[in-house]
C-alpha cells in the first residue's frame, strides 16, 4: 500500500470548466509577416484506412505562450518551462470600458489597486488576465489589429509600470490577454513582454472566453507543445472555476 504524504497533495476545486483557447483555422488573425496557418490532407480513409492532415503555423499564432528567447538571444526556449509553472491560480481584470473608449489604453497601477479594493489582494503566484473585450473582434482581423494608415496597430495592453508593480510587489506568475499582445499594439518595443519573460514568467496572448470567468477563484492549466528551442507555442488554456 502506498503511503501518501498529504502535505504534497494538491487539489483543484471547481464548479465549471472554461476553455480559453481560440479555434485554429486558416483565417485566424495573423501578426504581420508571420507564417499563415495551413492544413494539408495526407491520408484519406477511402485510400489509406485513416484520415490524417499535417499543419503548419507560427509559434506565436492562435492562443499561444511566448518564451524568453523570442526577445532575448540568451533566453531559454519553451521546452524549458517546468510543468508546475503551467498550472496556476488566476484573476481577471476587466478594462473593457476604458479599452473601447481608448484602444491604446494600458493597464495602470491604479487599475490594479482598484481591482484589489473591490475584490482581494492579488496573491503571489497568480496569473493576471486582462479582459479588454478584443476577443469579440477575433473573427474580423481588420478590427482585431485596428491598424492606422501607417500600419501601426491600436489595441490595449498592460502598462509597463503596472506590469513591473505586479511582478515586484505581487510576485505574479505571469500575465495574459485576449489581444495579440500583452503590450499595447502601438508599442513596437515589446517592453512588457521583455520585462515578464526576463524572469521566465508566463505570457499568454489571444485568449478566448474571458467573459465567462469571474474576477477570481480560477485555476488555469496551460498545455504547451514542448518544441525544442521554441520561441513559444500554441497552447490549450483551460480554466477551472471555483
Amino acid at each position: 500500500m502506498t503511503d501518501l504524504n498529504s502535505h504534497n497533495l494538491k487539489t483543484i476545486a471547481y464548479t465549471k470548466i472554461v476553455d480559453l483557447t481560440q479555434t485554429i483555422h486558416p483565417n485566424i488573425p495573423i501578426w504581420p509577416d508571420d507564417p499563415p496557418v495551413e492544413f494539408e490532407t495526407v491520408s484519406q480513409i477511402e485510400t489509406s484506412g485513416y484520415y490524417l492532415r499535417k499543419f503548419s503555423m507560427g509559434e506565436h499564432s492562435g492562443t499561444h505562450i511566448n518564451a524568453p528567447n523570442s526577445f532575448d538571444t540568451a533566453g531559454t526556449g519553451i521546452d524549458t518551462y517546468a510543468p508546475q509553472s503551467l498550472v496556476s491560480g488566476a484573476i481577471v481584470i476587466d478594462i473593457r470600458d476604458r479599452a473601447f473608449a481608448n484602444p491604446d489604453y494600458t493597464l495602470t497601477i491604479d487599475d490594479v489597486l482598484n481591482w484589489e479594493q473591490q475584490h482581494e489582494r492579488i496573491a503571489s503566484g497568480n496569473l493576471v488576465l486582462l479582459y479588454t473585450g478584443w476577443q469579440e473582434k477575433w473573427s474580423d482581423a481588420k478590427a482585431f489589429f485596428n491598424r492606422d494608415d501607417r500600419g501601426i496597430c491600436h489595441f490595449p495592453g498592460f502598462g509597463e509600470a503596472a506590469a513591473r508593480f505586479l511582478l515586484e510587489e505581487r510576485s505574479i506568475a505571469g500575465i495574459g490577454t485576449d489581444t495579440h499582445g500583452v503590450d499595447a499594439g502601438k508599442d513596437v518595443s515589446f517592453a512588457v513582454n521583455k520585462l515578464v519573460l526576463k524572469q521566465q514568467r508566463i505570457v499568454l496572448e489571444n485568449l478566448a472566453n474571458l467573459d465567462r470567468l469571474p474576477a477570481a477563484g480560477i485555476t488555469l492549466v496551460i498545455g504547451i507543445l514542448r518544441l525544442v528551442g521554441g520561441s513559444g507555442s500554441p497552447v490549450s488554456a483551460i480554466a477551472f472555476v471555483a
